[in-house]
């Protein structure tokens, strides 16, 4: 398959694992599946080892939260030539809409053998927050399924090892999750008299940041002041 174009790969795909899958779809030239959690493991397997697929190599594995999917308060697309438009009131792209779960797993996976790229996505059920390890199928898996769970609070079922990995002994929350205060919940300072750290709530001003242009040339001058 690896002489195909990506259009037929795409199709090919789409038919081998058919009743697996929910969706398969090609943007940007990036071929992305969908699978239940129910099915996971069993397409993993499928995609690792048999002919056609042969995707030995996990790339990446990471969480999604599309909380603020939609959001067009951090449109920034004009920001080089009209300046940003951060800090302005939030909307939502009326184009946009979205009816999936909220939590979702994306793998990122490579096959040597053909020279192919695939992107998997499964979406993870709120209520309890689990789908199944693949370390058993990628054994590479094994610290990036630590930080969805640190970060997102995605937990995966059969990890043997499923610890925190960034954040510090103790720490409350998923700081990559969207409704998680940027500016954290606590903060740590050192108390010379108790001889230890201390955990106090943190003392910053929630607020939007505003990018502010400090260096003054003649890309940022009106055409009065460029005469």
């Amino acid at each position: 398959m690896e002489s195909t174009s990506i259009e037929q790969w795409t199709q090919w795909l789409k038919q081998q694992l058919q009743g697996q899958i929910t969706d398969c779809v090609l943007a940007n030239r990036e071929v992305t599946i969908e699978v239940e959690p129910d099915l996971l493991i069993a397409v993993a397997r499928r995609l690792r080892d048999e002919d056609g697929f042969h995707f030995e190599q996990l790339i990446d594995l990471c969480g999604v939260d599309y909380l603020a999917y939609g959001s067009t308060e951090w449109e920034v697309d004009d920001a080089s030539g009209g300046g940003f438009s951060r800090a302005v009131e939030a909307q939502r792209d009326p184009d946009t809409q979205w009816d999936k779960p909220r939590f979702a797993v994306v793998y990122h996976l490579l096959s040597i053998t053909n020279n192919r790229r695939l992107r998997m996505r499964c979406f993870v059920p709120e209520k309890s927050m689990m789908i199944p390890s693949v370390c058993g199928v990628w054994a590479g898996a094994n610290w990036y399924e630590r930080e969805a769970f640190d970060l997102f609070g995605i937990r995966f079922e059969g990890h043997d090892d499923l610890r925190r990995l960034l954040t510090d002994y103790g720490f409350v929350g998923h700081p990559f999750r969207k409704d998680f205060p940027l500016i954290g919940r606590v903060e740590i300072r050192y108390d010379a008299a108790q001889k230890r750290c201390i955990y106090e709530p943190v003392s910053i001003e929630p607020r939007v940041l505003v990018p502010k242009v400090i260096r003054h040339d003649s890309r940022y001058l009106d055409e009065e002041e460029r005469s």
